[in-house]
């Protein structure tokens, strides 16, 4: 039996982008189940490792296998090697799980960054293309629409305060035309070289009020 499109829909808007040593990850917390709204306090950002994270969209099911094996791939090149796994090593590893099952795919696309020596960040499809983003990523219905702010607005070594206001601003925009992504709040996580963080809702405004008094000054 092959995977028809029109079988499952889902939607969302995930953002990730590269500010100066840090990378920033957020998303909308809406799952969909066709043009059901299934839940608005869905996760779409993963931790990974301690310097590694993942946003995801698609199918939730496939997504959270990958994860799986994402995080136990992981520890176990930690244990072994004995030296942290860097982004771009598995951003690669996914690339071969997904591109081993493209005859019958998993229904996911996900952003997955990280900061050892320098922050990188990689775009990784549903068939195992990897595409390493110098600036910014964004996935899921809500993309177009995201990466319209990003272009208008990102640029080049962002501080955190910057980083968060333009990923929550990116994901809004996905959130207030396309249907398919909305939620509660908008989930962010700030990784650097020695911690990721997944910001609570008060923190968020703490960091968008840092940036509005330093904008006044």
């Amino acid at each position: 039996m092959f995977f028809l499109k029109e079988e499952v829909k889902t939607g969302t808007t995930t953002v990730g982008l590269v500010g100066k040593d840090i990378i920033v990850l957020a998303a909308d917390q809406r799952a969909t189940m066709g043009h059901l709204v299934y839940d608005d306090e869905a996760q779409k950002l993963y931790k990974i490792t301690e310097h590694i994270g993942v946003t995801n969209a698609g199918a939730v099911g496939d997504s959270l296998v990958i994860i799986r094996f994402l995080r136990s791939h992981a520890n176990l090149y930690e244990i072994e090697r004995q030296t942290r796994v860097t982004a771009k090593a598995l951003a690669s590893y996914l690339s071969n799980i997904l591109n081993s099952t493209r005859f019958y795919p998993f229904a996911v696309q996900f952003l997955l960054g990280g900061v050892n020596q320098k922050p990188e960040l990689f775009e990784v499809t549903a068939f195992g293309g990897v595409l390493e983003r110098k600036k910014y990523a964004a996935s899921g219905s809500g993309t177009e629409l995201a990466l319209t702010t990003l272009d208008q607005e990102f640029k080049p070594g962002m501080t955190e305060e910057e980083g968060v206001a333009l990923a929550v601003k990116a994901v809004k925009s996905g959130t207030r035309r396309d249907v398919f992504s909305g939620g509660k709040v908008i989930s962010v996580m700030v990784i650097d070289k020695d911690t990721i963080r997944t910001l609570s809702e008060q923190d968020i405004k703490k960091h968008l009020e840092k940036l509005k008094t330093r904008e006044a000054e």
